[in-house]
């Protein structure tokens, strides 16, 4: 038989899929269960604003139209909303797909980029599909280490990634932090803030990414739709920077990345306060109730800055994943992260998080 692998570009050889959360219809599927709560791909369980529905709806009949390739209504929308100009955004197929735009526009063979362990784990992978050198440096107290992430910084380094919230475990980088590491950083690397979950942050002393555009940093910030405004289906990711770096990235985007009904449902979205006001009053509420659940059951947690929570069962997580699957609970757990005593899970609706709790003390009580 013929060996595929002799063909491939020598970065993807050893590289790993990307395991995403299990999908509900798969656990359907295998163990013939009706109920699913899904906590474990950071989904906003509260779903998209009714408006963004109708903007759907409204744009079926344009479907055999492509859309526009440069999101004109929707990038102007944001400009205004942002502070910057619309020249300084651009929107692709989820945060994932601006992330490989990233690669393929600053990542040369060789050169190396730093990122913390764990984070998310598509920053490595891109690195290596373009033939650089992930450059991992552990969290302490699982916060990102800028000082050691500094160190690391060499004559071949072309990205620093960070994470801000970190996924998986949602700590933050305060502002005098990342104040002191952007001083740190020389003119030939590029800084990729992915501030997925910015829109859930409670803490007033957050570096916003977006705010620190106005010097001459190479900085770029990454946000999403999929988070907070619920339209993770649709795949709407959008970066912003200096007007310089967005034009790379544009010259490697693909052709009509984000689809009509995804421009039109992000767009509503973006206008509806009220629904991402209400959605935020859940995530905290929810919060605040795992919390409790969390020490009455004697579960270590880490406090977080966004829609989940990262746990210590001092036990296999793994064991308590398959546990908590046959109970038609699907949440993530640490292994993927090579932190076997831990898992992810997502904040959801105050039902699905009552339903969680109740299967996981049956759980670890071994009922």
């Amino acid at each position: 038989m013929r060996d595929a692998t002799k063909l491939a570009r020598k970065g993807i050889v050893h590289l790993k899929p990307y395991l995403p959360g299990k999908p509900i219809e798969e656990v359907q599927r295998e163990l013939g269960l009706k109920e699913i709560v899904k906590l474990a791909s950071n989904e906003n369980s509260s779903g998209p604003s009714p408006e963004a529905i109708r903007a759907i709806g409204a744009e079926l009949d344009h479907i055999s139209r492509y859309p526009d390739p440069s999101c004109t209504l929707l990038r102007r929308a944001m400009a205004t909303k942002l502070g910057v100009r619309a020249d300084m955004i651009t929107l692709a197929n989820g945060c994932d797909n601006i992330i490989s735009m990233i690669g393929a526009a600053f990542i040369n063979e060789g050169e190396d980029v730093i990122m913390a362990d764990p984070t998310f784990p598509v920053y490595e992978s891109v690195t290596r599909i373009m033939g650089g050198r992930p450059v991992p440096v552990k969290l302490m107290n699982y916060i990102h280490d800028l000082d050691g992430m500094a160190g690391r910084i060499g004559p071949k380094t072309k990205l620093v990634f960070l994470c801000n919230p970190n996924n998986p475990t949602g700590t933050l980088v305060p502002r005098a932090a990342l104040n002191r590491f952007l001083a740190a950083i020389p003119d030939h690397v590029v800084l990729v803030l992915d501030e997925a979950y910015f829109d859930y942050i409670s803490e007033k002393d957050y570096p916003d990414g977006v705010s620190l555009l106005g010097s001459d940093l190479n900085l770029i910030a990454l946000r999403t739709f999929s988070k907070i405004y619920g339209l993770a289906g649709l795949r709407i990711g959008f970066a912003v920077g200096r007007g310089d770096l967005i034009s790379l990235l544009e010259r490697v985007r693909e052709p009509f990345t984000v689809n009509r009904m995804a421009q039109a449902a992000a767009l509503a979205a973006l206008m509806d306060e009220e629904h991402v006001e209400r959605v935020l009053r859940i995530n905290e509420e929810g919060k605040a109730f795992l919390y409790e659940q969390f020490q009455r059951l004697g579960i270590d947690y880490v406090p977080t800055q966004a829609n989940f929570v990262f746990v210590d069962f001092k036990r296999d997580s793994e064991g308590v994943y398959h546990a908590l699957l046959k109970e038609g609970v699907i949440t993530r757990p640490g292994s993927v992260w090579n932190y076997p005593t831990c898992a992810r899970i997502t904040i959801g609706t105050m039902d699905e998080n009552r339903r969680f709790i109740e299967k996981l003390e049956g759980v670890l009580r071994g009922r």
